[in-house]
């Protein structure tokens, strides 16, 4: 969809679109409690899919309403505002397919997230790149990929969500459950989770706030499309920590040293994929940017490097959040996030005005590594706990 942007719009348009993600995306994580992960690894059904669907709808209707606020009192220009609005939109229904995606996950049936997400992802291609190309306008585009990731939850989503209750918990319906004392205890539960998702996200789009307020739209229009590439890698580095987070889950209460050997091929893996990146941008960097963008966005092939270079180290701070996730080690997650956001942001305020986009990719690169270093701190202090059962902590 980015790259439909930027050869079907304009680096503005291609701003407005990151300015939207940027605003919507630490909202939505923040009333998102990685609530997936916690169904996934709640190896004992403490709570039904009821509970979830419940809390998930409740905070995202929350999470919308104040995007709706930022939108109107933020002074942007109303076609900003319109494009945050409907983003905040689709990114609403993206936070209800979660949870189904927690339900496909916690059973092992990644089969189904791959069928969804690919329909999803298709049929949201070509809409929004139909949607710019016929009539130039933003709003159109990202209202059409709303609507496609409405109808895919409202059939497909739904539909095998109840086909697979009603296969391995039949008691269990597709609909929310007002238990209020149980909600108040997966929130209480969730909640610093929650947190942490809206530091993580924060991590990622600090450095956009900076670009957008010293250098424009335009600006961060380059700076966006640089960093989606490291989407890709996400990509394969979320299809592997989320199939593997049930399994790690297990492994942690019975059989540590299984979770440690299934912990390292991740780390491993990430690391591959990571150099296999650097390598890419380091050699063919400008041709790369020309092919998947225009020629202008090729001028930033040095930024791409350090880019890469903050993802590579990334994919290693992802895995082990996903063994920290699968340990239940969640508020000790918070300090950590935080003092990648600190570092983050003063790293932007140092070089982000004098150094323009390679100063926000140094700022990425100093966050990951802040990531990286106290993850693997938290899981080695932890490791002398190995022998006894993991619980979800409380303090």
């Amino acid at each position: 969809m980015l790259v439909a942007l930027a050869k079907l719009g304009s680096p503005n348009m291609v701003g407005q679109f990151a300015l939207g993600l940027a605003i919507s995306g630490p909202l939505m994580m923040s009333t998102n409690f990685y609530l997936r992960t916690v169904m996934a690894t709640d190896v004992h059904n403490e709570y039904r899919f009821g509970h979830y669907l419940g809390l998930r709808l409740l905070a995202t209707v929350l999470a919308f309403h104040a995007i709706i606020l930022i939108a109107i009192v933020g002074n942007y220009r109303w076609q900003t505002a319109l494009v945050v609005i409907l983003i905040g939109l689709a990114k609403s229904v993206e936070n209800v397919s979660d949870i189904f995606y927690g339900l496909y996950q916690k059973f092992e049936r990644l089969d189904r997230i791959a069928i969804a997400m690919m329909i999803r992802g298709i049929g949201s291609l070509v809409g929004f790149a139909l949607a710019i190309w016929l009539t130039g306008r933003l709003a159109w585009a990202v209202t059409a990929l709303a609507g496609w990731w409405a109808v895919v939850l409202l059939t497909y989503e739904c539909r095998t969500g109840k086909a697979l209750l009603n296969t391995v918990l039949p008691h269990e319906k597709i609909r929310p459950t007002w238990e209020w004392p149980k909600l108040r205890r997966l929130l209480r539960l969730s909640l610093p989770l929650g947190v942490v998702m809206v530091l993580a996200s924060l991590n990622t789009n600090i450095p956009r706030y900076f670009v957008e307020h010293y250098h424009g739209e335009a600006a961060l229009g380059y700076f966006a499309a640089l960093g989606y590439i490291m989407v890709a890698g996400y990509t394969v580095m979320g299809a592997l920590g989320q199939s593997a987070t049930p399994r790690l889950a297990r492994y942690n209460v019975s059989n540590h040293a299984g979770y440690r050997r299934l912990l390292t091929k991740m780390l491993a893996l990430a690391v591959a994929v990571g150099g296999v990146g650097i390598l890419l941008a380091a050699l063919l960097g400008r041709p790369l940017l020309t092919l998947l963008y225009r020629r202008d966005y090729a001028e930033y092939a040095n930024v791409f490097v350090w880019v890469m270079v903050a993802a590579a180290i990334s994919y290693i701070g992802s895995m082990l959040g996903y063994g920290m996730a699968a340990a239940r080690i969640y508020r000790a997650q918070v300090p950590l996030f935080a003092t990648s956001c600190l570092g983050i942001a003063a790293t932007c305020a140092l070089l982000v005005k004098p150094r323009g986009l390679l100063g926000a990719a140094f700022a990425l690169v100093v966050g990951a590594s802040i990531t990286v270093i106290g993850a693997s701190g938290i899981l080695m202090f932890r490791s002398n706990k190995a022998s006894k059962p993991a619980e979800a902590e409380t303090g």
